[in-house]
């Protein structure tokens, strides 16, 4: 079996999410034009399902499947709940305004996702850190309502 790996730090896959995140805006925009949100959000969930299990196939990783334990398997079901909620919303923003003006509140998720680190996860953070938050919180309001 074929196993493909891709070598890189966590902030250059980081960055490579960015880059295609910015491009699902602007691809969604233009793809829906003249279809419902929810089923354009259908159509590029079918295409990432094949996608995924391609590449789980291809890394070899489909031999780990029996190794999900029952609450791994809860938490990934409600990771993917939440997902397709994200998903149906961002889509129907972008169907009813400008991609950017509704990427930067999207960029949020940053926000709430820090708060949710410390608060759930345990994760710590420095004065410098919150003021880095701020800052975003300030950028998307600034990119908002400019």
């Amino acid at each position: 079996m074929l196993k493909v790996e891709v070598a890189m730090a966590w902030w250059a896959w980081a960055l490579v999410s960015a880059g295609s995140a910015a491009l699902v805006s602007i691809l969604a925009k233009v793809g829906m034009e003249k279809i419902p949100s929810d089923l354009a959000t259908a159509i590029r969930t079918i295409v990432i399902l094949l996608f995924a299990w391609a590449l789980v196939f291809l890394r070899g990783e489909a031999a780990h499947l029996g190794q999900i334990s029952r609450r791994g398997l809860l938490f990934l079901v409600l990771s993917g709940l939440g997902t397709g909620v994200s998903w149906l919303a961002y889509f129907r923003a972008l169907q009813l305004g400008p991609a950017s003006r509704v990427a930067p509140i999207d960029k949020l998720s940053l926000v709430f996702t820090a708060v949710l680190a410390v608060a759930l996860l345990g994760e710590s953070w420095s004065a410098r850190y919150a003021l880095g938050l701020a800052l975003v919180m300030a950028g998307v309001l600034l990119t908002t309502f400019a």
